[in-house]
């Protein structure tokens, strides 16, 4: 009998819609393909689903609205780490987006996994495997800024509670955070997985371009 089938080896694996199978103790970057990265992240709602509004606010519009804050922050980002924010929550198609506080509970299981998928996901789109130190601080400070509008104009929280939790932006005009408050109105499912797939055909272009892959 194939492992996949044994009762004593638990499958491990999710069928994407391309037909992958993509196995999460051993993630092939082989098994990566951006369809079902979009399709998937359009689908799974930040906040789980405790949001204002008609739709979700998904996953595959706030890496699009993150990579905007972090071009933001600083203006001469190379593409290639343009197209890393992007993907900074890609495993999150297979996984899901946890909420912090469970993330916390959870512990070191749930980001060995995220992990392990994060490398195979950079490693199909031919980026590095660990983000440098500065790119992989202005990828959390851009994350933190958008989980920070979304608190107030989508999660319920007051400015005064968001301020204590996320810490009011920095670096940011009141003028880009009132823009960025407009980016953050959730999209149907289809507009959102448009919005990444295009976002991220636009930054690949630029790449080869400049002679990237």
């Amino acid at each position: 009998m194939c492992a996949e089938l044994s009762s004593s080896s638990p499958r491990a694996w999710q069928r994407m819609l391309s037909g992958r199978r993509l196995n999460l103790l051993d993630p092939s970057p082989l098994d990566v393909e951006l369809s079902d990265i979009a399709h998937g992240l359009a689908r799974v709602a930040r906040w789980n689903g405790q949001t204002i509004g008609d739709h979700a606010f998904s996953v595959a519009q706030h890496c699009v609205v993150v990579e905007e804050i972090a071009l933001m922050l600083k203006p001469d980002l190379d593409i290639q780490w343009r197209m890393a924010i992007l993907l900074h929550d890609a495993p999150e198609y297979v996984i899901g987006d946890m909420i912090s506080p469970f993330k916390n509970v959870m512990g070191g299981t749930y980001k060995a996994v995220e992990e392990r998928l994060h490398h195979a996901i950079h490693q199909a789109f031919d980026l590095p495997a660990d983000l440098p130190a500065s790119i992989a601080k202005l990828a959390k400070k851009a994350d933190i800024i958008s989980a920070y509008l979304e608190a107030i104009h989508l999660a319920g929280f007051s400015q005064e509670e968001a301020d204590k939790i996320f810490g009011k932006p920095a670096k940011v005009s009141a003028a880009q955070l009132d823009a960025l408050a407009e980016s953050i109105t959730p999209l149907p499912t289809k507009d959102a997985q448009e919005a990444f797939l295009a976002r991220f055909t636009e930054l690949n272009e630029a790449r080869k371009a400049v002679g990237g892959r």
